[in-house]
């Protein structure tokens, strides 16, 4: 097929490559301008770009596509066959959608209609799903609303960070897209409408959504939330004013502590251990830590420099 990619970082590059090694024809490859990245602030190609460039693709950048009559026009004189889109990073437009015969091919990773939006990875694993997966649809207009084509499932490790998910679910992305061309191809994926009762929002993660709140959420709920966002915001409270971000953390099922009067958020130290009270009487774990200024520790060397209170409270 003749087809048109639209993709910018990592997790679209396994896409591209499967569908260069499928034998199908890619026109053209559609990503972001180069952004400044580090601290020296030097200009750096997306992901799919280099890629595409090794492959001797061409390459277009537009900064927005809505109302750009040269892309469009560009577009038009390819009339592709589909257009594949993966983490692209841009709305598609009403033409756009409606110009290849097969429609606009979508790789998102989740299983939906179950976390629809910009963090679909990081949202499954924060909310301790044991499953997630990646799915193959028609784009529409809607926030990831349109038909279903094809679905995989993936397991998610109880040891499993986003970050690493990441990974398994853009390899296995590719196969998937190459399935699903040949299907719409010969007529044998017939699209399924989504069912909206079911569906579940992955908004963009912020900062905030770092802030561990031991009042709100069980030990294994804030495992969880630290799993889903790595690399970023991870996970982070305070102590004595400051800012303690937790690096490593687990769920510290065993302990049997009686802590009259304690609230959530309180922190003890018990056997070399660094605890914190969560809801519903559950424990936390702290492993490694970093105050605000200072280097990352594991928790007995933390301990070592600084005296906790009695009484002691994060949050």
């Amino acid at each position: 097929m003749k087809v048109v990619f639209c993709g910018t970082p990592q997790f679209a590059v396994p896409t591209l490559e499967a569908l260069l090694a499928a034998g199908h024809q890619i026109a053209l490859v559609v990503t972001q301008p180069d952004r400044p990245a580090g601290r020296s602030q030097e200009l750096v190609a997306p992901a799919v770009k280099q890629t595409a460039l090794g492959a001797g693709l061409e390459v277009t950048q537009p900064e927005k596509i809505k109302n750009n009559l040269e892309f469009r026009s560009r577009l038009e004189a390819i009339m592709p066959d589909a257009i594949v889109v993966v983490a692209y990073g841009r709305i598609i437009p009403p033409w756009m959608l409606a110009l290849p015969r097969l429609g606009c091919i979508n790789l998102h990773a989740s299983l939906l209609p179950k976390y629809r939006g910009a963090a679909p990875i990081q949202w499954a694993v924060a909310m301790g799903e044991a499953v997630t997966g990646n799915t193959t649809m028609l784009l529409e207009e809607g926030l990831d609303t349109g038909p279903i084509l094809l679905q995989q499932e993936v397991e998610i490790r109880a040891d499993q960070t986003a970050a690493d998910l990441f990974d398994v679910l853009s390899r296995a992305g590719g196969p998937l897209m190459i399935e699903t061309l040949r299907g719409l191809g010969d007529g044998t994926i017939h699209p399924q409408a989504q069912d909206n009762e079911r569906a579940t929002l992955a908004p963009l993660l912020d900062r905030e959504d770092g802030r561990m709140d031991f009042a709100a959420h069980t030990a294994r709920e804030l495992w969880n939330r630290w799993r889903g966002f790595q690399p970023w915001p991870g996970a982070f409270t305070q102590l004595n004013g400051k800012k303690l971000i937790v690096h490593r953390m687990a769920v510290a099922d065993a302990v049997q502590i009686d802590v009259a009067g304690a609230e959530p958020g309180q922190a003890i130290v018990r056997d070399g251990l660094m605890l914190v009270l969560c809801a519903q009487g559950t424990w936390l774990k702290l492993e490694e830590v970093q105050l605000e200024g200072k280097r990352r520790l594991a928790a007995p060397e933390f301990l070592r420099g600084m005296q906790l209170a009695a009484g002691a409270r994060l949050g």
